[in-house]
């Protein structure tokens, strides 16, 4: 898990952890916490390996970094505000990855709202590996080979909007993300989320996920798609100003970095559409409309850091 400025959520995360039954390194990548993250780590649970930025460089560049440093086939993410109440959750999730055709696993979750719970990325009922677009980044696992071969996060996303945009990479290459079935964890949302600023990069990096990944001729239908759910989020959540900037700067960084536009192949993109609006669909039923599986040469995943520099998630 990567971290900043969180101490007291990680204290409750690191036991449930330390509880599960697979054997598992915990790593945690410290952003360049300034709360007693590091010393928390080092006195309270010495069993688990530290990573420390003295600067912060981000969640995602740090998400990065993480799976650059891990030892294990297969990276299981969590949210640093989440715990696991399940002992099996990591045991379960590992024996998802059954298919060589599998990069990823979505990991069911409850996610903790103040307006209740709500459970997200669970399999439905009946036989077969059932897929879907883009993990939560809360709750997730991805073979380590892929990720590091497919290139990553993309940095210039700084926060948000990093899963679509890898996921879609990730298919291009053949591999997909399935459904988890695994005991679902528990997602604690952080009061310390800053929402203005979530609304902004929201917005921003939809607009460039289509930017970077959607070929012609359903880029312009992808555009129009995110300005219509951004004005719509704008109004539920009462931040039109916080939306209207994330507009900007999307228009603004897409043609800043219109070089490292990069879009799948219309029949991937037309299969990830699908899997989107019609989903969830089985391995067993699209198969044969993925790509073989490799790595394009060329990728955008490095295109450079535009915009605010990190801060609090």
């Amino acid at each position: 898990m990567t971290t900043r400025n969180r101490c007291d959520e990680l204290a409750r995360l690191l036991p449930t952890l330390a509880d599960q039954t697979a054997d598992a390194e915990i790593l945690v990548v410290d952003d360049g916490s300034t709360d007693g993250t590091p010393e928390l780590v080092r006195t309270r649970f010495p069993q688990v390996r530290l990573e420390r930025s003295e600067s912060p460089l981000g969640y995602i560049v740090q998400r990065t970094r993480a799976a650059q440093l891990a030892r294990a086939p297969v990276i299981v993410s969590v949210d640093d505000d989440a715990v696991l109440p399940s002992p099996r959750t990591l045991e379960q999730t590992l024996a998802d990855f059954d298919h060589p055709r599998i990069g990823s696993v979505a990991i069911p979750f409850v996610d903790v709202r103040p307006s209740g719970e709500l459970l997200l990325q669970q399999a439905p009922e009946g036989p077969g590996r059932w897929l879907t677009s883009s993990y939560v980044g809360t709750a997730h696992a991805v073979r380590r080979d892929v990720f590091l071969a497919v290139g990553g996060y993309r940095a210039a996303l700084i926060h948000q909007a990093e899963e679509p945009d890898f996921c879609l990479r990730m298919l291009a290459a053949g591999y997909v993300t399935r459904i988890g079935r695994a005991d679902p964890l528990r997602h604690l949302m952080s009061e310390k989320r800053d929402f203005s600023r979530l609304v902004t990069q929201s917005t921003r990096n939809h607009l460039l996920h289509g930017a970077y990944n959607v070929p012609l001729p359903y880029l312009p239908v992808r555009v129009a798609k995110v300005a219509l759910h951004s004005a719509l989020l704008a109004l539920r959540l009462r931040e039109p100003a916080a939306t209207a900037r994330g507009m900007w700067l999307g228009v603004r960084d897409g043609w800043r970095q219109r070089a490292h536009r990069d879009p799948v192949v219309r029949s991937v993109y037309r299969l990830d559409h699908d899997i989107r609006m019609k989903g969830p669909l089985r391995l067993e039923d699209v198969e044969h409309r993925l790509p073989p599986p490799g790595v394009r040469a060329a990728h955008s995943a490095a295109a450079p850091v535009e915009a605010a520099s990190p801060s609090s998630r």
